[in-house]
């Protein structure tokens, strides 16, 4: 097979496997979208779904989660872990939001990645599950997936979103990378991987895999 083949081979298997692509996290605009991208660093969306709706009762915009002290945002987020760090970004994020941008999360790879515990990864998300825009966020899945789909060398997170983005058209990306994730928790995870129930390694994957 090509390297084209195989994408194809990937795109045809994922869309087939997941036509729908429901968002894991629990939100209903940008702002709550951003706060349940940033709690869910090193921890599971199940996790993050848990602590969500407790914490957006309280606060689901900027000018009523910063009438929260940091400590309050940390006792209510303290099971997502990092919770030290994560309730200091989510305040100091809000804060920024009201100063300088009317307390509306920017549609901008730059301004939202000068914000507090926002990195490129979580922008991305944001970028591409609220506003639309072409964007393809790499987590663990994605990286172990492209990697033992042989489309990447695995290196670093940043080339894999490189070689996803030159590999996979453009219109798919926002798609593709939940429909990839998706594929990685059920049928290519990190442990007790079974091969046999993971089709598409089994047919592209890289020869070191398939022995």
């Amino acid at each position: 097979m090509t390297k084209k083949e195989k994408v194809q081979f990937v795109i045809d298997t994922l869309e087939n496997i997941y036509p729908e692509t429901p968002i894991p996290l629990i939100h209903k605009d940008p702002y709550t979208l951003l706060i349940a991208v940033l709690l869910s660093a090193q921890s599971t969306d199940k996790g993050v779904n848990k602590i969500t709706p407790i914490l957006f009762a309280k606060a689901d915009n900027p000018y009523d989660m910063i009438k929260l002290s940091v400590e309050e945002i940390r006792e209510i987020i303290k099971p997502a872990g990092l919770s030290p760090m994560k309730s200091k970004g989510i305040y100091g994020l809000s804060k920024i939001l009201i100063e300088k941008h009317d307390g509306k999360v920017p549609q901008s790879f730059k301004y939202l990645e000068e914000l507090p515990s926002v990195g490129h990864k979580t922008a991305s998300v944001v970028m591409s599950q609220a506003f639309g825009v072409p964007a393809f966020p790499v987590d663990t899945h994605i990286h172990r997936l492209m990697y033992r789909w042989n489309l990447t060398n695995g290196k670093n997170v940043t080339q894999t979103e490189k070689d996803a983005k030159r590999l996979f058209p453009e219109e798919l990306w926002n798609k593709l990378h939940l429909q990839i994730i998706f594929y990685g928790r059920e049928y290519s995870p990190a442990r007790g991987w079974d091969i046999e129930k993971d089709v598409i390694t089994k047919t592209i994957g890289r020869k070191s895999f398939l022995k």
